[in-house]
């Protein structure tokens, strides 16, 4: 079989997508663009959002139009979460967002039989890691590498923990042997990820956290950096931040997620930390790390929120100075608490104050970026594209050097020169 992929969301769905990519490989089948004609349309799906569950519903009727005889196969968390919505739809086969392993032989099996499946299970009830194959394939430089799935978080405008089950961790052994093995391959960075891997370990009530799994992924690949995905600010704590010094191949990168800054926000959020615990973890980054670049999401507009909240909100970005930022108007997502809330913001209100807010972030990243300026970093050169070749520094500052060099997937030290677009321009 030809198999096209489009993926919408999350860094983990893009990690699922390139281990379906490899599993499909690894059985003889061939991957093909999405936009060209296949024997099969694989579209791993994203529900944060209403406007998500758009998007899939648009991709699949896209393909289906392009190709009226091909198996469109929907996966992912949209039909995880609402398997009505996968009535009327132009698919063959609608799976969720378990059993990844056996979703090609499933596949297969629709394919021949050309009968429509629906195979979905309970997220809930969930109680193992499913480990899928780790890297990309040919030509990627950054590997991601998942180590955690689920969330037993419930923020009231969040469905994700609905679609992802509960918390369940790659165990430390299994985690350092993938991090080994793919430095091995070849990549020059991994990438940490899952759904929320603050939460890494907590099943196995041990003692476990994230910072021992750090530990062990950065000294299994010694070679490569390190770089972490989100993380909820109640992981960087002293010992959190004193330990993860220590490691020289860890990237001085941190997520932190923000959302509000202010307490009542907060609250009705059901985020399990306050303003001021929010500032002391940025606060710790920057006492331990030199210069990290530490970035945050943040949502306007949510309910009940006043002109006064969200003010409290611009005095925590600008105090914790960070380094860039994604910025998002509150939207519904019918099935959470917050859809249901009282004093919903109307839309002009969200996008003015979602524009004041990315003025704030505009002007903070610019001035991280120009501290740079005429002093030495090393790149990991990814893709050339307009005459440069572009990639990004330990903190994720995004480079761009001309050179005549093959770049793709080297080290290099660069002297920064200046910043032009929210990118630094070096030599």
């Amino acid at each position: 079989m030809t198999a096209a992929f489009y993926t919408l969301g999350c860094k983990v769905n893009q990690y699922e997508t390139q281990a379906l990519e490899r599993l499909f490989t690894q059985r003889g089948h061939t991957l093909v663009p999405f936009d060209g004609e296949a024997d099969v349309y694989v579209i791993n799906s994203c529900t944060v959002t209403a406007v998500s569950d758009k998007k899939s519903r648009q991709v699949v009727r896209q393909a289906r139009k392009r190709a009226p005889e091909a198996l469109i196969a929907l996966c992912g968390c949209y039909p995880q979460t609402h398997p009505e919505d996968m009535e009327g739809l132009p698919v063959d086969l609608v799976a969720g967002t378990g059993d990844r392993l056996g979703f090609v032989e499933l596949v297969e099996r629709t394919y021949g039989e050309r009968r429509p499946v629906t195979a979905l299970d309970d997220a809930m009830k969930r109680r193992a890691f499913e480990a899928l194959p780790a890297g990309g394939l040919e030509g990627r430089t950054r590997a991601m590498l998942k180590v955690e799935d689920g969330c037993a978080n419930f923020c009231s405008y969040c469905i994700i923990p609905y679609a992802r089950g509960p918390v369940r961790s790659l165990p430390l052994k299994d985690a350092a042997a993938q991090a080994a093995g793919l430095a091995e391959a070849g990549y020059q960075e991994l990438v940490l990820t899952g759904i929320e891997i603050s939460s890494w370990g907590r099943e196995f009530r041990d003692g476990s956290s994230l910072i021992d799994l750090v530990e062990a992924v950065c000294t299994a690949a010694p070679r490569c950096r390190v770089r972490l995905g989100s993380l909820e600010p109640r992981t960087v704590t002293e010992e959190f931040c004193a330990r993860a010094a220590g490691l020289d191949n860890l990237c001085p990168h941190f997520h932190l997620s923000m959302q509000s800054g202010c307490d009542e926000t907060l609250r009705r959020m059901n985020r399990k930390y306050s303003a001021a615990r929010f500032y002391e973890s940025v606060a710790l980054l920057r006492r331990y790390f030199d210069a990290p670049a530490v970035t945050t999401d943040m949502i306007v507009g949510f309910p009940g929120e006043t002109e006064e909240e969200f003010g409290q909100s611009l005095d925590l970005i600008r105090r914790c100075a960070f380094a860039a930022m994604h910025i998002f108007p509150y939207s519904k997502r019918p099935g959470t608490p917050a859809a249901s809330m009282s004093g919903q913001v109307p839309a002009c209100v969200k996008e003015e104050r979602a524009g004041r807010a990315a003025a704030a972030a505009a002007e903070m990243e610019r001035e991280y970026l120009s501290a740079f300026v005429g002093q030495a970093a090393e790149v990991l050169f990814e893709e050339e594209r307009a005459g440069l070749w572009w990639g990004h520094t330990t903190r994720y500052c995004k480079v761009g050097v001309r050179s005549g060099e093959n770049l793709h997937n080297r080290l290099r030290n660069v002297w920064i020169t200046g910043v032009e677009n929210n990118c630094l321009l070096g030599e």
